[in-house]
């Protein structure tokens, strides 16, 4: 640990890299996303769940994929020599949680989390070190009620945030059928499936050129083939060059299915994308990504899918489950992109500005009276000036300023004046209240 004694040494006013402070503004904003989160989630019957953000090592080493775990977190050996890891996602907490108490919870469960997480990556546009997401998951349903239930809440929090139909689209992919391909139809080991497995998670990133002869490279005898199934143009395309067995049908089937009883709750910017994988290695099935469809922004939002075999690993039988997560930086970017940010409104009511410090007894007991009938109200400590004390309430966004002085106390009426509008009332203590809820 550093030790500067120079006595003109100075602490840096920069936050870590790749964190944010949240100043009220900021914090604003960050519960206006989190309102609109969790009003969407509530509606549809899920209830909130919280955790710590300390994980032992291990849960994150036996499902979340070695690039997180060698790569990403922040993992460090605590005072009672144990490894530590502050989580950096939330589905193998939750798991944790369900296995543990998993003989006496009502299933199916309906939960959802807005935890922050921790990745040690490069920050760059809507990627940080630390960041908020929302976690939904659905456990205990095996078919395909939970994909559409969850996908259609996934829908649902876009819209609630302003966002229309073409602004966004949703891409579904099964890794039931992406593993068929590679282990039955390609025959590849498990080293050769991971690798290509993550080569077409980031196929959008890279050229065309590229891609094509890293296949070639991992599947050199079958890349044609690979191939022409990669680049297909739409579902029924790239179903119709799959072999025609019950084994496979049934995959895509599960595939059409979703898609066609989304359509009928009126969620049609659906599309298959067989380039779909998701990075983590405890998907088992569907998996989805949402896309913001604008030049600006273009790129995943957020997604999530089935991860049946999960709480497996806590021992027991296995729990079918479905979730997303969906992070707070990328939300800010596109309502950003939409000119859909909302302006900043402090929670304060009322400024109560005073002539001088003797009338400073009278305006905290009117305060309190004006807090008891639910406003929210501050009133001025300091000895500035009049002005100063309207313009500082004017500074911080609050909407109404009252001044106090001798006449206000000997005649118990007010002049409210909106900061905003520039509009003035008069009215005593009683009708304070019912002047500033308008």
């Amino acid at each position: 640990m550093s030790n500067n004694t120079n006595k003109d040494y100075k602490l840096s006013t920069e936050a870590y890299k790749g964190v944010r402070d949240f100043y009220p503004e900021n914090m604003f904003v960050q519960n206006y996303i989190f309102g609109k989160m969790k009003k969407v989630c509530e509606s549809y019957g899920y209830n909130q769940y919280d955790a710590s953000v300390l994980e032992p090592a291990d849960l994150y080493k036996a499902k979340s994929g070695e690039e997180i775990v060698n790569e990403q977190t922040y993992t460090f050996i605590d005072r009672g020599d144990r490894e530590v890891t502050l989580r950096p996602e939330m589905t193998p907490t939750v798991a944790r949680m369900v296995a543990a108490r998993k003989m006496e919870l009502p299933f199916p469960l309906r939960w959802y989390s807005i935890p922050n997480l921790f990745r040690y990556e490069k920050p760059q546009k809507g990627r940080l070190r630390e960041h908020w997401q929302l976690n939904v998951d659905l456990f205990g349903v095996a078919d395909n009620s939970a994909e559409v239930e969850v996908i259609s809440m996934a829908y649902s929090i876009m819209k609630e945030f302003g966002l229309k139909d073409n602004d966004f689209q949703i891409h579904l992919n099964s890794r039931k059928i992406m593993n068929y391909i590679m282990n039955d139809l390609m025959s590849l080991n498990e080293e050769t499936t991971h690798k290509v497995s993550k080569l077409i998670d980031k196929k959008q990133k890279i050229s065309k050129e590229d891609f094509d002869a890293s296949i070639k490279d991992l599947v050199p005898e079958k890349a044609e083939e690979f191939l022409v199934l990669l680049n297909s143009q739409n579902f029924e395309e790239f179903a119709s060059k799959l072999p025609q067995g019950a084994e496979i049908a049934e995959r895509i089937e599960e595939i059409r299915t979703v898609i066609a009883r989304l359509e009928k709750l009126g969620i049609t910017n659906v599309i298959f994308d067989q380039t779909l994988m998701r990075g983590f290695d405890y998907y088992t099935g569907i998996v989805f990504e949402v896309y913001d469809t604008s030049p600006e922004n273009r790129r995943a939002v957020f997604g999530g899918g089935r991860y049946d075999d999960l709480l497996a690993i806590f021992g027991g039988e296995k729990v079918p489950a479905f979730g997303f997560g969906m992070g707070d930086v990328v939300i800010k970017d596109i309502l950003e992109t939409y000119n859909l940010m909302p302006a900043y409104r402090p929670k304060t009511d009322l400024y109560i500005c005073t002539m001088a410090k003797e009338y400073e007894e009278y305006a905290n007991e009117l305060a309190q009276k004006l807090r008891e009938n639910g406003l929210n109200v501050a009133i001025n400590l300091t000895t500035k000036k009049i002005g100063d004390q309207i313009k500082s309430a004017d500074k911080q966004k609050i909407p109404n300023i009252i001044c106090i002085g001798e006449n206000e106390m000997k005649s118990g009426e007010f002049k409210v004046k909106n900061l905003q509008t520039g509009e003035e009332k008069t009215a005593t203590e009683e009708g304070l209240v019912k002047i500033i809820r308008i």
